[in-house]
């Protein structure tokens, strides 16, 4: 079976279609599928709901999903750096699922291993809690939370084979591998495809049964959202 598409457009050729659910990698701007996102912008799918841990940044990432309307509803654990997200929220434009961060990544591991729901102490007593089952052990109350599963995966790695097997590089690892594995369709975008053999099997981040797709990114920026300066101190 041959992974291997030539562009971006041809890898999500066939997978998109409204009101679908969508898993996007990324950090930040760390790791975000910097290439496929403007794809699915350009094919015009709406109702989208999108798990994401934020919506990128103004005019860059899931942004643009965001200004086209396409994004019904986000579910996320960090709304900053992000004006458009905030203003649609507020407004009422935007349904939002409001996520602590751990909670999120699990709720994305369970969905990739087949958990339909665990059980998390983060949240009670808050607004996470509401309309949520509840349990207590050994004298500590407990929210059941519910797995995640998406339509699409899209993340993106350093780099692939040609089966598949993906290695992702320092911090754009982050929730890129966990939803890699909880999509019923993943495409990844590499910034380099190596020959079958070139990995070390230990050092596989997301093996390639779980990879459905690869293409090279058309698109490297890796932006940083805030970057702030010192002079180093004289010792």
């Amino acid at each position: 079976m041959n992974k291997l598409f030539d562009t971006p457009a041809a890898a999500l050729d066939g997978l998109l279609f409204d009101g679908m659910t969508i898993m996007s990698g990324g950090f930040g701007l760390s790791g975000n599928p910097e290439s496929l996102i403007p794809e699915i912008r350009a094919a015009g799918v709406k109702n989208l709901t999108v798990i994401s841990n934020n919506a990128g940044a103004d005019g860059f990432g899931l942004w643009m999903l965001l200004e086209t309307r396409q994004i019904d509803k986000m579910i996320s654990s960090y709304v900053g750096e992000n004006k458009l997200f905030e203003q649609q929220y507020l407004s009422g434009d935007l349904e939002l699922e409001l996520t602590p961060q751990g909670t999120l990544a699990e709720r994305i591991r369970a969905g990739g291993t087949g958990i339909p729901a665990f059980y998390t102490a983060t949240g009670v007593g808050t607004i996470v809690a509401e309309g949520k089952a509840t349990e207590t052990f050994e004298g500590r109350e407990y929210i059941r939370e519910t797995w995640l599963r998406s339509d699409l995966s899209i993340v993106k790695a350093w780099r692939a084979d040609h089966a598949g097997n993906l290695q992702f590089r320092k911090t754009a690892r982050n929730f890129n591998p966990n939803m890699a594995t909880a999509g019923k369709v993943t495409v990844a975008e590499v910034e380099e495809i190596v020959p079958d053999g070139t990995f070390d099997p230990d050092h596989v981040h997301t093996p390639g049964i779980f990879v459905d797709r690869v293409v090279l990114s058309t698109i490297n920026e890796k932006r940083i959202e805030n970057r702030t300066v010192r002079k180093r101190e004289e010792v």
